[in-house]
């Protein structure tokens, strides 16, 4: 009994320690975006020695919104004879193909590529893409996006820099003003890009490569082998490959395109759950090669460690509530310090992980949306409903690396009518 008390105990202790890394390193983030030396990286430069760019839209039954991407990549601003689009339609079953064979007959430089056997999933899709891809740069766009027109040639130059192996834009919700679910996924991606990843890219930290509104060099990825059909989350993976090898990962916030967020809470659980599964996949395969790696800096690896530790948190909390709750039946703690433990661990979900307060503020602050700030107090029920559907996926992590267990790509509902 007395050993297990021990452990109860060093466990409350530990997670609190987490708990004051992470509200740190949230306010230095915030910090810096207030006060610190911005940067944005060549999105201005007007250079006519462009590199060549295939654009990948994966597909998967996306009738609602294929139409609407395909008519803004027509009409891109890029040279056409450096310029393709490759929408892949990875087993669909509505109206998909007959979409973009549409535009293929149309427009020359539109290439579809159409699977119909072996495995389904966006690595496996992309991969099959790359053998087939005529650009040096690979740019991708998830199916419910909307590119501005200019879009691919500000990313296109940032890659002018030798040394850079991938970047990534802004993405901001289109439907934010739907209903309580988008209005505060609006405040999510607003502190998570213009304050967290901007002040990542301005400390010479890790920027994350999201996957869409982004590109990467076509040979790096070719030579690492390509993406892991294994993976839930191949963004977060190429981001920690690159970096282990020695390429920079950039991130440009004057780079913006449109997305369409979940407006079903369903669907958003769904969501959190497939990228917490995926996130902590890659944190199980990668953290030790990025700690030995020899081209990141003790600072920028321990920065590392708490974005590839940031899914798992939810779990670890969920444990100290019911460490919490041991420790008081035990006659360990009194009432009140079981409620202020609890109340701690939902305040650390409101002011540091989820929607910081602090990142929320200065993002609005930065955007010119304070008036987004008066729907804080519904942070409090989306804590809740995160740290569910986060610990679950984290936990299905740890089940696919205990049994070997494949997780299977799930793709996200669309919503748009028209």
């Amino acid at each position: 009994m007395a050993m297990l008390l021990i452990l109860l105990r060093a466990y409350m202790v530990f997670l609190i320690v987490v708990i004051l890394i992470y509200i740190l390193r949230h306010l230095i983030f915030s910090m810096n975006r207030l006060s610190g030396i911005q940067y944005t990286h060549y999105p201005d430069i007007m250079d006519s020695d462009l590199p060549s760019v295939t654009v990948m839209v994966p597909m998967h039954n996306e009738e609602k919104v294929a139409r609407n991407i395909l008519d803004l990549l027509s009409v891109i601003d890029y040279p056409q004879s450096l310029f393709e689009v490759i929408p892949i339609n990875d087993h669909s079953t509505d109206g998909t193909v007959a979409i973009l064979d549409q535009y293929a007959a149309k427009f020359p430089y539109i290439r579809p590529l159409h699977r119909s056997s072996g495995r389904r999933g966006k690595s496996a899709a992309l991969n099959e893409a790359l053998i087939r891809a005529r650009g040096d740069i690979i740019i991708l766009f998830d199916a419910d996006y909307l590119p501005p027109q200019g879009i691919v040639r500000s990313l296109a130059v940032c890659f002018k820099n030798p040394v850079v192996g991938a970047v990534m834009g802004r993405v901001i919700p289109e439907n934010a003003q739907t209903n309580l679910l988008t209005k505060l996924l609006a405040l999510e991606r607003s502190a998570g890009y213009q304050v967290d990843q901007q002040a990542r890219q301005n400390m010479h930290l890790i920027p994350q490569f999201g996957g869409t509104v982004g590109g990467f060099r076509k040979d790096i990825v070719r030579e690492l082998g390509g993406f892991s059909p294994d993976s839930l989350t191949e963004d977060t993976e190429l981001t920690f490959r690159l970096l282990i090898n020695g390429w920079q990962v950039l991130y440009n916030n004057r780079i913006e395109c449109y997305e369409e967020v979940p407006e079903d809470w369903d669907v958003r659980g769904r969501q959190i759950r497939r990228w917490a599964r995926g996130h902590c996949q890659v944190m199980f395969r990668y953290m030790g090669a990025m700690l030995r790696s020899a081209y990141l800096s003790p600072v920028t690896k321990f920065d590392g460690v708490l974005l590839l530790f940031i899914y798992l948190v939810p779990l670890l909390l969920m444990v100290g509530i019911a460490d919490a709750v041991t420790l008081f039946f035990l006659d360990q703690v009194r009432l009140l310090d079981s409620m202020f433990i609890f109340l701690a661990v939902a305040m650390f979900n409101i002011f540091g992980n989820f929607a910081p307060f602090y990142q929320v503020g200065t993002a609005s602050f930065l955007d010119g949306f304070t008036d987004r700030i008066r729907l804080l107090p519904f942070v409090l029920f989306n804590f809740l409903f995160n740290m569910l559907y986060t610990a679950h996926g984290s936990f299905d992590a740890i089940i696919d690396i205990l049994f070997g267990r494949t997780g299977l790509w799930q793709k996200t509902e669309r919503f748009r009518k028209s």
